[in-house]
């Protein structure tokens, strides 16, 4: 039986506590860079069947809003796109920003030139991921929930749209649905059990009383940091339906005593009072940015003077050329949720708006890691 299966079967609490400490012998980053790949050949695909990208740029460099407007998208989609492309090698800045082909693409990208693939490319143009990520692209808002997601359950609502991963007042979600809620919370567990032991050992808490884990889902990033800091309470700030398995994970891994579950949403509700440190552990990346910066003015006000918050997540480099596997997570960002990866200058800029001096990068696992951030002092 999997260490983890008391939390998730409804076994109840184990004789003996699980540990989230435990960090796995080998690192699963490979395993996350082959699920992710597949968004290298739909974005490559789309760019080339469906969009004529790399026909417009043989014309010569062109800024990146001119190439916007003749694709016809929107920032963010064009940010996935580009990103991903100049992380695999075939579009380049000029010396004056404009977007250009590399020798790569020019030679085998071109319409018309001696060696262009282009044609055979295409012929994955009318796969089913091809045409979902150019429709996404076009539209720039993200895939409607999976209808298994939603009516798993006899009885439940089964929608035709709605979101699978992210919860918006006035929108169905499957973050809702119990059954639908409790199946994703699990599922993005698989990967915060890897990570959380490398994330409490590295995430510098100093005197912290009271973490607030934003969206913290099963709690088992919280988790990690109170078996590593016994002196520290917690805070889960999610759906009621997700707190629901964050009871549960608090239970087996025996800190249910130190853990609170408080249903909110995040946008709308008070800021829970009273904690020393923020944590937002992949969660802005679900959120374009204005929301991203809503969130950080909003969880910023509530911290004290000597204070903190964390932002755990995967980041663009600052040039937005890469790394290629981030790139494509953002792509999987993009068809899912309202957001896309962001580069830490950009996390940066929210949070000295938001009044917060950050700090630097804290590497942790599977492309992932920590920005600290304080209060500026005036």
């Amino acid at each position: 039986m999997p260490p983890h299966a008391p939390a998730l079967r409804g076994a109840g609490k184990p004789a003996v506590p699980l540990s989230a400490l435990v960090f796995p012998s080998i690192d699963p980053t490979p395993i996350f860079e082959q699920f992710r790949g597949n968004y290298a050949h739909e974005l490559l695909t789309a760019a080339v069947a469906h969009f004529g990208l790399f026909d417009l740029l043989a014309r010569g460099p062109m800024p990146v809003d001119q190439v916007r407007h003749e694709l016809r998208l929107a920032e963010r989609p064009s940010v996935v796109l580009f990103t991903a492309l100049r992380a695999m090698g075939l579009l380049a800045l000029d010396a004056a920003g404009c977007l250009e082909l590399t020798p790569l693409a020019r030679e085998h990208l071109t319409p018309g030139s001696t060696f262009d693939v282009s044609d055979y490319l295409g012929l994955a143009a009318e796969s089913p991921g091809v045409l979902e990520m150019a429709t996404r692209l076009r539209l720039n808002r993200p895939a409607d929930a999976p209808r298994a997601a939603l009516n798993a359950a006899a009885g439940e609502p089964d929608p035709a749209a709605g979101t699978a991963f992210i919860f918006r007042a006035g929108t169905e979600s499957a973050m809702e649905h119990e059954t639908s809620a409790r199946r994703l919370t699990l599922a993005l567990a698989g990967r915060a059990k890897n990570v959380a032991p490398l994330l409490a050992a590295r995430m510098p808490l100093g005197d912290a009383h009271v973490l607030l884990d934003v969206g913290g889902g099963t709690g088992i990033y919280s988790i990690a940091c109170l078996q590593q800091n016994p002196g520290l309470r917690a805070i889960v700030w999610d759906r009621p339906e997700v707190l629901k398995v964050t009871a549960e994970f608090a239970a087996a891994y025996g800190v249910a005593d130190r853990l609170e579950c408080q249903p909110g949403d995040m946008f709308r509700d008070p800021v829970p009072e009273g904690v020393d440190v923020i944590l937002m552990s992949n969660i802005l990346h679900d959120w374009d940015v204005p929301e991203c910066r809503t969130l950080l003015a909003r969880c910023a006000a509530a911290l004290p003077p000597t204070g903190q918050l964390l932002i755990h997540d995967v980041f663009l480099n600052d040039a937005h050329d890469g790394p290629l596997p981030v790139a494509l997570y953002s792509a999987a960002l993009f068809l899912l949720t309202e957001g896309r990866a962001y580069s830490a200058a950009e996390y940066c800029a929210w949070l000295t708006a938001a009044g917060l001096t950050p700090s630097s990068l804290i590497p942790t696992i599977i492309h992932c890691a920590i920005l600290p951030a304080h209060p500026s002092r005036s």
